[in-house]
């Protein structure tokens, strides 16, 4: 089974979940969202995979995603629409494997993929 990890190295939620993989002896492909960023396909497909609404992806106690001015009620295409536009809004970390996924908020969540 192959995972990844859309990682961001400055949040410690993501280097703990990180870690945890390691600790359990799984090396996940590492992507920096941030600088590799998904584009709108790979978060449908992400979303797909995690199995909840759009805004699971989404930091929506950002600012930013507050200034975005989505209406509460926004559909999902509308809101991975802004997440690939702005991938720092994206939630992290995200680790998925071919047909699942799972939020490392707390990072044993991800622990249910192995």
């Amino acid at each position: 089974m192959t995972l990844t990890i859309w990682h961001n190295p400055r949040c410690s939620k993501s280097r703990e979940t990180l870690a945890l993989l390691q600790a359990y002896g799984v090396f996940p492909n590492v992507r920096l969202y941030l600088t590799d960023p998904p584009d709108f396909a790979e978060l449908v497909s992400a979303l797909a995979r995690l199995g909840q609404p759009g805004l699971a992806l989404a930091r929506t106690g950002e600012p930013d995603f507050r200034a975005l001015g989505l209406p509460p009620d926004a559909d999902d295409p509308t809101i991975l629409r802004a997440l690939a536009a702005h991938p720092h809004l994206i939630e992290r970390p995200l680790v998925l494997t071919d047909d699942r996924a799972a939020l490392g908020r707390p990072p044993e969540a991800v622990l249910a993929l192995l």
